[in-house]
């Protein structure tokens, strides 16, 4: 790889190719003016299309996620998937029956193209990389099935930003989703969380080796990891719960079982700075700091008389998973989010869980019933 690659996580031409397919899909015009030329999709499936083409399932990513959702630590894949169990033959989504797709997401840094991409001139997006909504997000990929030859998907699922997208899909193509399993996601982004949301940005622009983006265009410029840890460090606490961080670390400090022993660092210090450090060799931060901003603005009734008129475009089937322990999305925003799909009618499914937003990643089998049953309904 070039000078470029080595200093962002994202994955560049060139990178090994791993488990990625890729799809051309054109020009997208974005919802709130201008437009992003020769989009390119990366996307991973598996199973096998019927011949109907009713068995698809499509599968969105959370924020630092990919197209990588079962699957080895490998050459192109620096880690291993991030749902596994929940894709394959006997699990829940059984790829004896169902053909999946899971596509990197539009602004993204794993082959979908955004600020890490090259633009038309040849040269990086970079700084010049366009603000994204949901929507322009979910044009991509309903671009993506028609590719595919996809008209209807079985199920669509995901959680957080993944879920933001799962609603979209529903509101704007509700005749191309016979079932969605929104997971650990609102109707809309609240105040609280653009707060939280704001400040990693904030953090990501704060970094002087950010450069409003353009690092990515400079072959002597390193990657703003201290920003892009920091971001990385306050999201990640969100993720998890109190009662699962006071359970696991309490006031220890590192590297010593007598808290007394104390000399300036606390053990949950070390695992947050280790999430960051991890986060910074695998992704990029110019694409969290598009996608982030998408999630500030999901609004499914944006400009659609609100919420309710919005969702009541959509008469699928529907479950909706909330976690009792999480703190960034709570479980009243799903119970309100269920009773507002005409076909549920009723509260959500909620996990029992410590570990906080997190837990749809953990939880596998927990999660993995409420889908299995979603996709008994829409056989």
């Amino acid at each position: 790889m070039g000078d470029v690659e080595q200093r962002t996580g994202a994955w560049r031409d060139g990178d090994p190719v791993g488990r990625r397919r890729f799809v051309d899909v054109g020009t997208v015009a974005l919802e709130r003016g201008g437009e992003v030329p020769d989009v390119r999709m990366a996307y991973e499936t598996w199973g096998e299309l019927a011949p109907d083409g009713r068995n698809a399932v499509l599968i969105l990513h959370a924020l630092t996620g990919d197209s990588h959702v079962v699957g080895p630590v490998e050459p192109g894949h620096p880690t291993a998937g991030w749902w596994e169990g929940m894709v394959g033959p006997g699990c829940p989504i059984d790829t004896d029956r169902w053909f999946v797709v899971a596509p990197n997401v539009l602004g993204g840094c794993q082959g979908t193209t955004g600020p890490a991409s090259d633009a038309p001139d040849g040269r990086p997006w970079a700084g010049r990389f366009p603000y994204l909504t949901v929507r322009d997000q979910v044009e991509a990929e309903r671009r993506l099935a028609d590719a595919l030859g996809i008209d209807t998907w079985a199920a669509v699922l995901g959680g957080s930003m993944g879920g933001m997208r799962v609603l979209e899909w529903a509101v704007l193509h509700p005749e191309r989703v016979r079932g969605i399993v929104p997971i650990a996601v609102g109707a809309v982004a609240s105040a609280d969380q653009i707060a939280l949301q704001s400040i990693q940005v904030q953090a990501i622009r704060a970094d002087a080796a950010y450069r409003g983006g353009d690092y990515l265009r400079d072959p002597a410029a390193a990657q703003p990891t201290a920003g892009l840890a920091l971001a990385r460090r306050l999201a990640h606490w969100t993720y998890r719960s109190r009662e699962e961080l006071d359970d696991r670390f309490g006031r220890a400090a590192q590297g010593e079982e007598d808290p007394y022993s104390f000399d300036g660092r606390f053990a949950v210090q070390s695992y947050l700075d280790h999430h960051g450090g991890k986060l910074v060799r695998r992704f990029d931060a110019a694409s969290y700091v598009v996608l982030t901003e998408s999630m500030n603005g999901h609004d499914v009734g944006r400009d659609r008389g609100g919420v309710a008129t919005a969702l009541a475009r959509y008469t699928g089937a529907a479950r909706v998973i909330g976690i009792d322990s999480d703190r960034l999305y709570p479980v009243d925003e799903q119970h309100e989010l269920a009773g507002l799909l005409p076909r549920l009618g009723e509260r959500a499914d909620v996990l029992r869980s410590p570990h906080g937003h997190d837990s749809f990643l953990i939880e596998v089998d927990a999660v993995g019933a409420v889908v299995a049953e979603l996709l008994d309904e829409v056989r």
